[in-house]
């Protein structure tokens, strides 16, 4: 009986051994966690971190810009000081702009520091369109257009119809007394390949924060009309 109860406390005794043995097992691979966690929060886990970031950033600056309106040409749909999201994508991959978009693209004016100054206008008509301005009312091939999107509804100078060459644009700015777009020879017709850009969305102001195109009409509903 006495050698039974040995027996049985040595088979306990080798229980909690193996009981320790596995629970120090256990607290050994916790323990190799812990190292490996705290050199990946290291400078150099850091640095890795900025890096990646960094490279994000640049990848999405190919595709979105914030850009900043200034002066009063795009009155009253755009104003001096709004805070705008640019979409480069399509026309970095040669897309063509839609009739009514607002674009962002290098003209031949200089800052008054000497460098390229952007523009922001509206699409009017593409390459192969014909154009006129007449009476205030600007027409795209022949059929006058439903413009309530200017700050006056007037459109001043006059032009006789002419024809858009392929691969250029005619632009305008929304408030049309003021601004200077393809009717002024200093801007011209604009070649697609000079755009930037298209305004998407307004972040700023935050009284007037979204898209920017709710005071378009699309000419299939003026034609619908």
């Amino acid at each position: 009986m006495e050698e039974k109860n040995i027996a049985n406390a040595e088979t306990q005794a080798t229980e909690t051994v193996a009981e320790v043995a596995e629970t120090k097992a256990v607290d050994d691979v916790a323990a190799d966690k812990d190292k490996k966690k705290s050199k990946g929060s290291g400078p150099m886990a850091w640095i890795r971190d900025i890096v990646i970031a960094v490279v994000i950033a640049l990848i999405i600056a190919q595709f979105i810009t914030p850009t900043i309106v200034q002066q009063h040409s795009m009155d009253n749909t755009l104003t001096n000081g709004d805070y705008l999201i640019m979409w480069k994508l399509p026309y970095k991959f040669g897309a063509s702009p839609d009739y009514g978009e607002i674009v962002v693209f290098k003209s031949e004016l200089e800052t008054a520091e000497g460098d390229q100054k952007l523009l922001i206008k509206r699409v009017i008509a593409k390459g192969g369109d014909t154009v006129a301005i007449r009476d205030g009312v600007v027409y795209r091939n022949g059929v006058a257009l439903v413009e309530s999107y200017t700050r006056d509804g007037y459109t001043n100078g006059g032009m006789d119809e002419t024809v858009v060459p392929d691969g250029q644009l005619f632009l305008l700015g929304d408030n049309r007394v003021v601004s200077v777009d393809s009717r002024d020879p200093a801007v011209g017709f604009v070649a697609e390949d000079l755009l930037v850009g298209k305004a998407v969305v307004r972040l700023f102001p935050f009284n007037k924060i979204g898209g920017l195109y709710g005071n378009y009409v699309d000419p299939a509903q003026q034609d619908a009309a």
